[in-house]
């Protein structure tokens, strides 16, 4: 089967699914590559795609991608000690190699925690590490906090809970007093600039019966998302990188879940951290990151002072910004006793 088109994307970042941006597996050793791969169904009408790799006696390490509606490539199993680790990795509903394709249908951050959950059982996984970066660490928390008995460890990175203050921030106007013309371009795809509603705007615009306005709207979204991910990214590679890709998937999925907040309560992440009191932690930040700025990963820090958290001061968002890889490859190497 044809790897997907958005390949580019192993992100989708956190919001920002735009994370992995550039990772086109260039990044994966040559044992980077999965011993098994298959599909689990998880409902009457989702499929979802994952991929083992590494150690089968390892410890469990599962990798929870960005987005929503990112996916998982070979790279990803290298932030993973491979001969200590049994790496799962899966492509969340209705995105990557997962079935059907862009299905908001019982598509729900609920019914990602209990995806986790199903996967875990049915590869016969006993406690797992977490690893997740963005939208992924907003599903590690709250994965963790449904199944506390069941994780043993976390590594997240560019940490997003969703509350109203981040989706102000990235759909309402915190992101231009760095970004002003990315901002600026975003807001030719939002018919009513005086109702705070962006992100159900550009949803409905997706949704668009004509495929000339869904297509104009999942590209603008994706530039906007890809310019603000980097610390540096010039824009003839961001528009290169674009022109070849399908973003729509990507597009309507984290929009789909922004408008709908995450289908989390207002602060739920951080107001339940107290049930990960007892689960070794790293958080990972970069200083730069205008996608989910280093505040929220303070905060989540603060209420779980125990935890480890690492601010890389020349970084963005993005994964493969260079201080952030180095970091998780050092969390994951303080797993492998």
């Amino acid at each position: 089967m044809k790897r997907r088109s958005f390949v580019f994307l192993p992100l989708m970042l956190c919001l920002g699914g735009l994370s992995g941006f550039g990772q086109t597996g260039s990044n994966a050793r040559p044992s980077d590559k999965p011993y098994k791969t298959g599909h689990l169904r998880v409902s009457d009408i989702h499929e979802i795609y994952y991929q083992l790799g590494g150690n089968p006696a390892g410890r469990p390490a599962m990798f929870l991608h960005g987005g929503p509606g990112g996916g998982c490539t070979a790279a990803d199993f290298h932030y993973f000690n491979l001969e200590k680790f049994h790496v799962v990795l899966h492509d969340q509903r209705g995105c990557g190699l997962s079935r059907p394709q862009a299905e908001l249908r019982e598509n729900t951050t609920a019914n990602l925690v209990e995806d986790i959950e199903k996967l875990r059982l049915s590869l016969g996984l006993g406690k797992v590490i977490l690893f997740g970066g963005s939208w992924g660490s907003t599903l590690a928390l709250a994965y963790a906090e449904s199944y506390p008995q069941n994780v043993s460890g976390m590594v997240i990175r560019g940490v997003f809970t969703a509350t109203k203050d981040e989706l102000d921030h990235y759909y309402h106007g915190g992101t231009a007093w760095t970004f002003p013309e990315a901002y600026d371009a975003l807001l030719s795809c939002v018919s009513e600039p005086d109702k705070k509603n962006y992100a159900s705007q550009l949803l409905a615009k997706l949704q668009s019966d004509d495929p000339a306005v869904r297509d104009r709207c999942a590209r603008v979204w994706a530039k906007y998302e890809g310019k603000i991910a980097f610390l540096e990214i010039p824009d003839e590679t961001l528009d290169r990188v674009l022109r070849d890709m399908n973003v729509y998937t990507f597009a309507l999925l984290e929009n789909y879940y922004m408008a709908n907040a995450c289908f989390l309560e207002e602060g739920q992440l951080l107001r339940d951290a107290a049930k990960l009191a007892d689960i070794p932690l790293t958080i990972i930040n970069g200083r730069h990151d205008e996608i989910c700025p280093p505040l929220t990963a303070y905060r989540l820090h603060k209420k779980l002072p125990q935890s480890k958290l690492v601010i890389v001061e020349k970084a963005g968002h993005v994964t493969m910004e260079p201080g952030i890889e180095a970091e998780l490859i050092k969390a994951m190497r303080a797993f492998e006793q």
